[in-house]
């Protein structure tokens, strides 16, 4: 498919169900050129042909598939994207999810950090040249990074850099909150990274949600889920695209939001030095497994 410099041009990753599939098809039917990232190929197949389907105004959907558990994968799809696109206004990093016991991945990661924190930091590196070219001539804050975190990050008490991956001791709420947190940390680095660049980083977190989160989650969660007062994907989604399209999304960055307002965060996601900390350790343990 050919994209439309004219266009605004968007990644959603996790763009098969729920918050992510909500999203991309609310941007396209707002015109944008979505694309999106997908693990099951059968939802994947689904949502390419639904979100299709529902394009106004010149939008589009192009669906990629890619295991985020994975920074191979992660890094092919980041390829992929930059070899259909030449322009990126908005990326939103809003895979992620539990798991109901410790997993360790074919790359010595620990799949819960991998999916939640380590996949969108390599995504957000990878696609980076992208989104500085796509800033450079635009006002600024008119270029964005969105990350979906989760009011579960106030469990955690900070990181802990000992066992960062959660890899010696391991709980799936535990394993879940240090990820959420370091989706927090990630966004505060990132603002202050790129202040001087036209690129504004912002974090939500979507509240308890109805949608596939807790399918993959211990008996506990599925039990919490299956009993709590949930919203629809839809919700969170008008969060995202409110994000990432109005003025009030790339203005201060580095900010928390939820229901289109802004919110404090629990002081360990306020650590400006855990923060520069995380980004040093993620870009270390990216080396160690060759990227």
């Amino acid at each position: 498919m050919t994209f439309d410099t004219n266009r605004p041009v968007a990644v959603v990753t996790g763009a098969s169900a729920g918050i992510g599939k909500s999203t991309a098809g609310k941007l396209v039917e707002l015109g944008w050129q979505v694309i999106g990232v997908g693990r099951d190929p059968v939802r994947s197949a689904a949502a390419h042909a639904q979100l299709t389907a529902t394009a106004r105004d010149g939008g589009s959907f192009t669906m990629l598939r890619g295991d985020f558990a994975l920074m191979a994968e992660v890094n092919r799809v980041a390829e992929e994207i930059a070899a259909r696109t030449p322009r990126l206004d908005v990326l939103i990093n809003n895979a992620g999810g539990v798991r109901d016991r410790r997993i360790v991945t074919t790359e010595g990661t620990e799949a819960t950090f991998a999916a939640n924190h380590l996949a969108p930091f390599l995504l957000t590196r990878e696609l980076m040249p992208l989104l500085l070219a796509n800033a450079a001539p635009r006002p600024s804050g008119s270029t964005r990074i969105l990350a979906v975190s989760s009011s579960a990050h106030r469990i955690s008490q900070g990181l802990d850099w000992d066992d960062l991956q959660s890899l010696a001791e391991w709980s799936s709420v535990g394993a879940y909150a240090q990820a959420k947190l370091a989706n927090i940390l990630f966004t505060r680095e990132l603002a202050r990274r790129l202040g001087t660049d036209g690129i504004a980083a912002q974090v939500m977190h979507p509240g308890v949600v109805a949608s596939n989160f807790a399918s993959h989650g211990d008996d506990g969660m599925q039990a919490y889920m299956a009993t709590a007062d949930t919203v629809s994907p839809d919700e969170p989604a008008e969060t995202l695209v409110w994000l990432a399209t109005d003025p009030e999304g790339g203005r201060a960055a580095g900010r928390y939001f939820h229901r289109k307002a802004e919110e404090t965060p629990a002081p360990a996601a306020q650590d400006d030095g855990g923060a520069t900390r995380l980004w040093s350790d993620s870009e270390k343990l990216l080396a160690e497994l060759g990227f």
